[in-house]
């Protein structure tokens, strides 16, 4: 048996076993999950193996790092449930602590391969480093900058004696008799020739001292590019090494399977390194959660305490083959969750009309499924032309979406959206008390490279957005707001409403960036605009189902 197989504390003998594992990517932990959860974390409050600033005690010194941390419910061979337990990454700058599985492959073992090359590279750094800061190689780049800018003055001064010179020879041919012409011309010819021997004698002087410096930027080059190969093999090598199990005992590289390519710190998530350890020593896998734990980073959503999916672009082509043939929770992204819901078209005239989308409706037709407000349109007008569907809204929220006929109405109406002369307002719950009564969120949005498609704060290289918002109301530990969106981007409201540097109070129902309810109180209420054809401002308004259902 695995020493870092943990039987439940807690007395779980009436709870029955999931009939299948857990779907990693969207999942309601099971019972048993949330059990393991908590007995993790009530060892991380009271531990004492390590010391890691997850910035929840504003006494304790050292940057703060909140973790993400898996546990996996395993049944070994004598039938007997227990748990296994991960953090993605390291922690507290290391790959092993007690009761905490390993890494997959262990980059930072003294004896590795990669430390052996490592240090090979480190080398390689030393010897560049020193000869970029030798004297004679820093004396040989000042050198030809000095030649080359007395060169430039040189020549330049005599171009402007040769403008000058010119200038003086063009008056005397005015004043002077013929026979004085050869004497001018001799000079022109003469200061010409200057010029150009003056050119080649720099030229030669310049080329003499890159020569000088070439001997030395020669070597450094030299040693860039072993440095680079080598760095490239080693790379290489561990993608080969870096190899994860199924329950067949399979094993797939990393190189395999990202074909030569995978993102930074794939394979160092904590369900990768649960499902190897389990398959190594012969654990039959249950169910699965991860949980984020300290404080919110600067970029992501993250909450204390919360559980959260494993992320798809490193995760998710390492568990379709770790997780081969083990039958999972059915995959919602697959599920047609609009397949009962009615799309209300609550405006038409001969040019365009409002619908109102249902939650859990696709605005147009997703990768797995094709039922969205632009399918169900182009069956209701088949004659019509264009893209049809002129804004979108998250599959997950509710509102009114307008629909052009033409493409002539599309143009205008996006020409609108564009100009922002669009209004929109939506209402929405959030799963907190706000102080403020108002106010303006302005944080740059980008979409999350490594967790498709969330989106992160980046100052860096994100798309400026910003939201007006306004309580409504005050409930039950719970806050009615309104928002105005003056940017159109993707998850803008919810992650205005999650951030940290926002309101810091995820919007109630949000599976992505809060905690999971019935539905996503996000609801797009009113819009207003102008009618392409009579130029009039319409404005629409249909109350959320949450809202009016609370108001009464």
């Amino acid at each position: 048996m695995s020493n870092l197989f943990q039987p439940f504390q807690q007395n779980i003998s009436g709870i029955p076993l999931p009939e299948k594992f857990t779907f990693p990517f969207y999942y309601e932990p099971h019972q048993l999950s949330v059990i393991a959860a908590n007995e993790l974390q009530n060892y991380l409050e009271t531990q004492s193996d390590f010391e890691h600033n997850f910035g929840l005690n504003v006494e304790q010194d050292g940057l703060v790092i909140g973790k993400m941390f898996g546990i996996l419910v395993v049944q070994n061979n004598d039938g007997q449930l227990g748990y296994l337990w991960a953090f993605s990454g390291k922690l507290a700058e290391s790959n092993h602590h007690p009761l905490f599985v390993p890494t997959v492959f262990d980059m930072l073992e003294e004896n590795s391969f990669f430390k052996k090359e490592e240090a090979i590279l480190n080398l390689y750094n030393k010897k560049i480093e020193k000869l970029e800061n030798d004297f004679d190689y820093l004396a040989s780049i000042q050198h030809l900058e000095q030649t080359k800018s007395q060169a430039e003055k040189e020549i330049q001064e005599q171009k402007l004696k040769i403008k000058l010179g010119k200038k003086i020879r063009t008056e005397k041919r005015k004043l002077f008799p013929q026979e004085a012409l050869e004497q001018l011309n001799k000079e022109s010819q003469e200061e010409g020739i200057l010029l150009k021997k003056m050119t080649q004698y720099w030229n030669y002087h310049i080329q003499a001292a890159m020569e000088s410096l070439n001997a030395y930027t020669n070597k450094i080059n030299q040693l860039r590019e072993e440095r680079r190969q080598k760095s490239a093999n080693l790379q290489q090598q561990l993608f080969a090494e870096y190899a994860f199990l199924n329950q067949y005992q399979e094993l797939k590289s990393l190189g395999e399977i990202f074909n030569g390519n995978p993102p930074a710190g794939a394979g160092e998530c904590a369900a990768p390194k649960l499902l190897h350890y389990a398959f190594q020593y012969d654990l039959k896998p249950i169910a699965m959660a991860e949980f984020w734990w300290g404080q919110s980073p600067k970029s992501e959503v993250r909450k204390h305490k919360q559980f959260y999916p494993a992320c798809s672009g490193k995760c998710e082509p390492i568990l379709a083959h770790m997780l081969k043939d083990i039958p999972m929770d059915d995959n919602p992204f697959q599920i047609n969750t609009a397949q009962d819901k009615e799309l209300e078209i609550v405006f038409e005239d001969d040019y365009l009309a409002l619908v109102n989308k249902p939650a859990e409706f696709l605005s147009v037709p997703g990768k797995q499924v094709t039922d969205s407000v632009f399918a169900r349109v182009k069956k209701l007008y088949p004659s019509a032309t264009g893209p049809l569907v002129v804004h979108r809204l998250d599959m997950s929220t509710s509102g009114l979406i307008l629909i052009a006929k033409s493409s002539e109405i599309h143009k205008n109406l996006q020409s609108q959206f564009i100009k922002r002369k669009v209004k929109k307002r939506y209402v929405a719950l959030l799963d907190g008390l706000l102080k403020e009564n108002n106010g303006v969120i302005d944080l740059p949005l980008r979409v999350d490279l490594d967790n498709r498609p969330n989106q992160i704060v980046c100052y860096e290289h994100g798309k400026p957005a910003q939201t007006l918002w306004e309580v409504i109301e005050r409930r039950e530990n719970q806050t009615l707001v309104y928002f105005y969106p003056i940017t159109g981007r993707t998850h803008q409201l919810r992650v205005h409403a999650a951030h940290n540097l926002g309101l810091n109070t995820p919007i109630v129902g949000d599976d992505l960036y809060g905690t999971k309810a019935n539905r996503l109180h996000l609801h797009a209420e009113s819009i207003t605009f102008s009618h392409p054809i009579s130029k009039e401002t319409i404005t629409i308004t249909v109350s959320a189902d949450f809202y009016t259902r609370n108001k009464s």
